[in-house]
């Protein structure tokens, strides 16, 4: 009778943790769902020039018109659900690997967590009918938050304090691809040749791409304060199409939103060989 409890124990967390690494590899799949639709919307847009929404809405929007697009939708917000649900896990109990304890590694897994969260509600509130969470929100929340940042007192330095702290994770996101950091978190030793190089040119050049969007969502932040003006914050769609207005023209919109496509096969990559 003393070793059952014992065992039913070890049985039963062996199972939580199957169901959280089940969880987490769906996660990732929904996330590569999500950066490929944009990165191939965003595609289109730069190629012909059609008012497309680029963001996650303008994705959701493009999956509900599809067939079988509300059992997508939920399988999406139930995926990013599992992928918070790994984050939290990750947060209270440390993550794999040799840094896993560490307070900082438990800090980033409990801001993905809430990042995950708010994703995973967005698209389950898609999928109930809440059309507002749609194609387009990213800037209108963007544009809604500085307002009311701005209102507030020392609101120019509320709103360039985050603005400035977007652009640095957005650099350290593109830094952290070229120094191809992810690799401390995939089963690398078990993957063959051809495995890892499409894994590190889908990681580098994905991750360096979204990196740029988040750098430039956080610059445009910037650009709000100093101007004071809330119109001048950008959401991901308007950070997209902001890269056609430089010198390199629609073509540099289209290699960022090439590399978004490459980010959303690395997601797929990363359900298969993330080490969870």
């Amino acid at each position: 009778m003393t070793l059952r409890k014992p065992y039913a124990a070890v049985t039963a967390g062996a199972a939580r943790g199957e169901a959280v690494r089940a969880a987490a590899r769906v996660g990732f799949a929904a996330r590569g769902v999500l950066y490929l639709l944009v990165g191939a919307l965003a595609v289109r847009v730069g190629l012909t020039g059609r008012n497309e929404q680029v963001d996650r809405g303008g994705a959701l929007t493009h999956i509900a018109g599809t067939p079988f697009g509300a059992v997508l939708l939920w399988t999406l917000g139930v995926g990013l659900a599992g992928m918070a649900a790994w984050q939290l896990s990750e947060a209270i109990f440390g993550a794999a690997g040799p840094k896993g304890d560490e307070a900082r590694t438990r800090a980033l897994s409990a801001g993905r967590c809430v990042f995950y969260a708010g994703s995973a509600f967005l698209v389950l509130s898609f999928a109930a009918g809440e059309r507002g969470s749609g194609a387009g929100e990213t800037d209108r929340q963007s544009r809604e938050v500085t307002s009311r940042l701005l209102d507030m007192p020392g609101g120019r330095w509320w709103v360039g304090a985050v603005a400035v702290g977007v652009l640095a994770v957005g650099v350290w996101i593109a830094g952290s691809a070229v120094l191809r950091k992810y690799r401390d978190t995939l089963v690398w030793g078990r993957m063959e040749t051809w495995q890892r190089r499409s894994m590190d040119v889908t990681g580098v050049v994905g991750g360096v791409g979204r990196g740029l969007v988040l750098a430039a969502v956080g610059f445009s932040g910037v650009r709000a304060a100093v101007a004071f003006d809330p119109r001048e914050a950008k959401g991901v769609d308007d950070a997209i199409r902001s890269f056609a207005l430089t010198p390199a023209g629609p073509w540099l919109l289209i290699a960022v939103a090439a590399a978004l496509v490459l980010f959303g096969l690395f997601s797929f990559g990363q359900a298969k060989w993330h080490e969870v």
